[in-house]
């Protein structure tokens, strides 16, 4: 089991419970094949530069425990989805 770590933003303009729906959906496909550990939501920040016309995203960052095939996952289901505009995983075990 490493250690990882997942920063996504999601759609600003969604209402709060679908910003919910979404963390809960990250945390349960961590939980299929890991641990989640520390839920960090930031909340309503500007971005860096505007990504698809939006200039405001729901930032929400999330420790993890799991298998190296869990970022592959992740990845994959983070990228069809339409809530998430932007993700990054780290894996915090690598130097």
């Amino acid at each position: 089991m490493s250690n990882y770590e997942i920063m996504f933003i999601i759609d600003s303009i969604l209402e709060d419970d679908k910003k919910e729906a979404s963390i809960e959906t990250v945390k349960g496909i961590i939980a299929a094949d890991g641990e989640v550990g520390k839920v960090d939501v930031w909340g309503m920040r500007k971005l860096a530069y505007p990504i698809n016309k939006k200039n405001d995203g729901y930032y929400v960052v999330i420790e993890f425990t799991g298998s190296t095939e869990l970022p592959k996952e992740l990845d994959r289901r983070l990228r069809i989805s339409d809530n998430v505009i932007r993700h990054i995983i780290i894996n915090k075990d690598e130097k």
